[in-house]
């Protein structure tokens, strides 16, 4: 017989990023701004790629849909924490805390993989320039985005099924402004050991192959350039991964971040400040690297 405190879970508690109701107008405003700013930033670089003939290369092609893949990360997650905030309300249906478990990990898995893929770009680019046009064609780069949407389709549809099967108890608050899926199993009063077990070895696989991918690539860029004599090709090819690197690093900065932070501290609060930084910051900032930093697209 299941035990009395399981239920028929019906819907889920967000956490609340401040207790005081006083400056929550403040807090909507804010968040409301950077969503309309990262949305139209990035939807800037999909129609500045789309409409100019120049920009029709492998690069622009994995920025366009890096661009893409920021908006919809950062509509799946902020337009219900505004909802919320405004309604002053912590709620989550079950439904809608498994789409988003559904939704964050499939558009973060592919934000992952289209950086490596970015990064094989520069690599080729540099390392083996006179091939680029025959290694990097058309076929190629379709098939990586369609490789990589198929993969994490079904992670996404895998991990979600996973929690179906789980039972919940009385204590359903989630310590955070979104459904995570790591947050998701702690909750559940079933045994969880199959659902961890799956949740850490396919997210090392799927985020440790990427990672291992961009910094081989790297490697390869940095021993290729020192090898160079000429001054301007260094420049060159430093002025190419530049606004790469700083996506790269900020992506995993403070992805890292946030799991150091709920690693060392207790804190609900500190936990979901992080959490928000690597949720919104990222995608806000990368239609800036990539438009400030680079002569095309500007």
């Amino acid at each position: 017989m299941e035990s009395e405190n399981q239920m028929d879970t019906r819907e889920f508690l967000l956490l609340d990023l401040l207790h005081d109701p006083k400056p929550q107008p403040v807090l909507f405003g804010l968040f409301l701004s950077m969503y309309l700013v990262t949305v139209l930033g990035n939807l800037l670089i999909i129609l500045a790629v789309r409409s100019d003939t120049h920009l029709n290369t492998p690069m622009y092609f994995f920025l366009c849909n890096l661009s893409f893949t920021d908006i919809s990360c950062f509509s799946t997650t902020v337009p219900k924490m505004l909802v919320n905030i405004q309604r002053q309300s912590k709620i989550i249906s079950y439904s809608g805390c498994l789409t988003q478990v559904c939704f964050i990990l499939c558009f973060a898995g592919i934000e992952n993989f289209l950086l490596a893929a970015m990064a094989y770009d520069h690599y080729v680019a540099i390392c083996h320039w006179h091939r680029y046009s025959i290694i990097m064609n058309l076929h190629l780069c379709v098939l990586l985005i369609l490789l990589s949407l198929s993969i994490h389709i079904v992670d996404a549809l895998l991990h979600s099924l996973m929690v179906l099967r789980l039972s919940f108890c009385t204590d359903l608050e989630i310590p955070h402004f979104f459904c995570e899926l790591d947050q998701v199993i702690k909750l559940s009063c079933s045994a969880t050991l199959i659902n961890n077990i799956l949740f850490y070895l396919v997210f090392g696989i799927l985020s440790g192959v990427p990672l291992l991918g961009i910094i081989y690539s790297y490697i390869k860029i940095v021993s290729s350039v020192l090898r160079m004599s000429s001054a301007g090709g260094r420049h060159k090819a430093y002025s190419t991964c530049v606004s790469h690197i700083s996506v790269v690093s900020l992506f995993y900065g403070t992805g890292f971040g946030v799991y150091i932070s709920c690693a060392v501290t207790d804190s609900s609060t500190n936990s979901a400040a992080a959490s928000v930084i690597y949720t919104v910051v990222p995608p806000m900032l990368n239609p800036f690297i990539y438009s400030l930093r680079n002569r095309d697209m500007k």
